[in-house]
């Protein structure tokens, strides 16, 4: 996610929060820099930090912002590269 993005990131956790957990994941940068990223963000959904990319080559991550949807047995119900769409999101989890 990029500071563009997180706003609507933001929104959406929100509005589907009785539906989904979104979880953000950082890795470029530094951790001060990504702390300053979700307060100055106003993010309220939890952040992990991996600076060792292990996670972008575990979930075949070539570059930000992208967005995966798993279902609760960890399978990979959707996966986007760039900013994810929304109503297919909401769509996935109503199936």
């Amino acid at each position: 996610m990029c500071r563009a993005e997180a706003p609507g990131v933001e929104q959406f956790a929100r509005e589907h929060a009785d539906r989904l957990d979104v979880i953000g994941l950082g890795t470029q940068d530094d951790l001060e820099r990504a702390r300053d990223f979700v307060s100055d963000g106003g993010i309220t959904f939890p952040m992990l930090w991996d600076e060792s990319f292990a996670s972008w080559q575990a979930l075949g991550l070539r570059s930000q912002p992208a967005a995966a949807l798993f279902g609760a047995d960890g399978d990979v119900l959707g996966a986007w590269m760039g900013p994810f769409d929304e109503d297919e999101v909401v769509e996935l989890i109503d199936t």
